[in-house]
Order: structure tokens, then sequence, then C-alpha cells
């Protein structure tokens, strides 16, 4: 499901009309035919944000699923950070060296180096260097607050489960209030849907996403409590397309990750239910598995496969079929990025570094490294 999430943002990447990281170039569009183009963009306006969002709470479910009484803090995070860091840090490396020098001073290259710089509300800080990597600071976020939330969470009674759940969805709820209401717009376009400031609070700052978090952690125990619905897989993701096309219709700060977070949450939990149970959803198989593997560093490496790509080549624009055949070719060369870096840098620092060199009980290794 994590690589359906990254294809999702690869589609939105693909079909802007500009190139974020204010390259050189035309649009990032490779098709000629405006018509085309537009229907392209405005198709999938919204599926770079429901990614994410996607990636947020299928994050909170894993990790809380993979727990185990008495897991140590300090194991948990060194794992986590190992997870993101080397993949990160490749990454900064090499848009620092292809594009970003140029345009980053130390005040935008160093919080970006750390991951903290999604707190910052500047746009050119936030977005700064390898724009994809803004989510990696919630993440980090998430990462550094679980183990103060594990113990809580465990403690809710089977009963109120779902309670807290929609808890999370009204607190996200009131969030995305105060967004529109209380942040002043603090200038600028954002990325052509909100004003800066306001684009940065309701979407960017990772306190905000806890959220969603917080909601994938709570149905990964109404799942294993037993009360899970049962709602399945097919009404979910039925669902959720409805909640996408809603999204098309919807104020922007509310499109971003609230008109979805409920889809996302139904279909994250029933796919999980559906493997509990032993049910086929489609995605068990060895190709789908590998996807999922390589997901992360795919969605990383985008800033260079797709936006630098795009730059260097000229951006030229195409006849439709010959677009079709560049958007492959953007795509299978994100593929060898993700698998490259999946491959060379995070397996082998994973079994380098994750885990301590005494041996350890206190999580399911395979479990825990799915997530």
């Amino acid at each position: 499901m994590r690589f359906v999430a990254a294809f999702a943002v690869f589609l939105f990447h693909t079909g802007l009309s500009m190139n974020p990281m204010e390259l050189t170039g035309p649009p990032i569009s490779p098709f000629a035919d405006d018509t085309v183009a537009s229907w392209y963009e405005s198709l999938f306006s919204n599926s770079g944000f429901v990614g994410v969002s996607v990636f947020f709470v299928l994050s909170g479910f894993v990790i809380a699923w993979s727990a185990r009484p008495g897991m140590r803090a300090t194991a948990f995070i060194r794992r986590r950070l190992v997870k993101i860091f080397p993949n990160h840090l490749v990454m900064w490396a090499l848009v620092m060296l292809l594009f970003a020098t140029p345009r980053a001073d130390w005040t935008v290259w160093l919080p970006n180096l750390f991951l903290v710089h999604p707190l910052i509300p500047d746009l050119d800080i936030s977005l700064g260097v390898n724009m994809p990597a803004w989510s990696l600071g919630s993440e980090l976020l998430f990462y550094l607050c679980f183990p103060l939330l594990v113990g809580p969470i465990s403690r809710i009674a089977s009963n109120r489960l779902w309670l807290w759940a929609a808890a999370m969805v009204a607190g996200l709820a009131v969030y995305k209030i105060l967004a529109v209401t209380v942040v002043p717009d603090g200038g600028g376009t954002g990325v052509a849907i909100e004003p800066d400031l306001r684009y940065w609070f309701g979407y960017i700052f990772p306190v905000g996403r806890m959220f969603e978090f917080g909601l994938g952690a709570i149905l990964a125990s109404i799942v294993r409590s037993g009360r899970w619905v049962r709602i399945t897989p097919v009404p979910a993701a039925v669902l959720m397309v409805l909640g996408y096309v809603a999204t098309l219709f919807t104020p922007a700060q509310f499109a971003l990750n609230l008109v979805t977070v409920i889809p996302i949450g139904l279909l994250v939990a029933s796919l999980a239910d559906a493997d509990v149970r032993g049910a086929r959803t489609g995605l068990q198989g060895p190709v789908f598995v590998w996807f999922g593997k390589i997901s992360f560093g795919f969605y990383l490496c985008q800033s260079v496969t797709i936006f630098y790509l795009r730059a260097a080549t000229g951006g030229p624009q195409y006849s439709t079929p010959v677009a079709v055949l560049v958007l492959i070719g953007l795509f299978a060369t994100s593929i060898l990025g993700g698998w490259c870096l999946h491959r060379f840098v995070e397996m082998p620092m994973m079994r380098r570094w994750a885990s301590a060199r005494r041996p350890r009980t206190d999580v399911d290794p395979a479990r825990e490294h799915s997530a």
C-alpha cells in the first residue's frame, strides 16, 4: 500500500504546470496538448496530498501494530532513525550537488540536513533542497513521540477505541478551522493553492500531522482488539475514490487531508483486517511486496528523477502518445532510483546499524522492519 501512495505522489509531481524546485524550463508535464496537460494536472491535483496522508496514517498503524510490551524507546528510535536518515542523506547530498547549492545558503540546507526544516514557517526552507523530504520531518516527530504514546494508547479500553479514533478526526478538523480562521495569509501563493503561512501551518507543520499518525495507531488497536466493524477493502476503496473526488470540489485547506482522512483510515484498517483473516486483497503478492520495499526510495528520489531530469533535458513537450512514453520513462527512472536506494543504502545500513549487537527480544524483527 505504501507504493500505491508513493505512486499517487508521482502522478501529482508529473502533472505540475510549474517546476516546484524553481528550475528553468517549460512545465513538468510532457504533454504539448494544453487540453490534455490541463486534464492530467487537474485530475491528479490532490493525489500527492492524499498519498502523503496515507503514509502518515499507515505509519501510525504499522508501528503501533508491531509494538510489543517492554519495547525500549532507545532501540525503537534507533531503528527508525537508521530507516530514514541514510536515504535522506544520500538524496540531500545528490540534490545539493546537482542543483540546490546555488539556491540554498546555510539557513536552508542545514535545517534540511537534520530534518527540522518543516518546523520553520518559511516555504523556501521547509520545502527547500530535496522537496519530498519535508514529510520526513513529520515522521521524525512521530518516531520521537511514539514511545510516549504507545503506553496510553495500549491502555485505552476497547469499548472506547472508536471514540478516540473519532477524536483524532475531530482534532484534525479543529486544526484546519484554526488554519483558515486564525492563521494570517502571510503573503505569497504557497503551492498555488494557499498563501504561504497558512499552507505551512495547515499542511507542512509536523504538529498538525500528528492526528493522522494517532488515528493510524488507534485503528491498529481497534483491529487487534476485534472491534473492527468488518468493512472490507472493496467498499473502503470505493469510499476512498469518492473522498478523492470530493477533494476536487472542496476548499483547499480541507482538501489537503481532512476530507480523505476517514476513507484512508478505513482502507488501511480494512486491508489489515483482511490480512489477519487470510483474505485476498491483491497486495500480498511478491510484485507488490517488492514495490512496497522500494517505495520509500521511489518517493524520496522524485526531485531528481522528475524535477531535475525534466529541467536538465530542456523540459520539451511532446505529442500525447510520446508524452505517455516519457511518463513511463520517468516512472522507470524513479523505480530504478528507489531500488538503488533500497538495495545499496537502506538495507546495508539497516543490517549494520538498526539493531544492537547483543540479542534482543523486545519486538518481532520482521514486523518491525516492515514498518
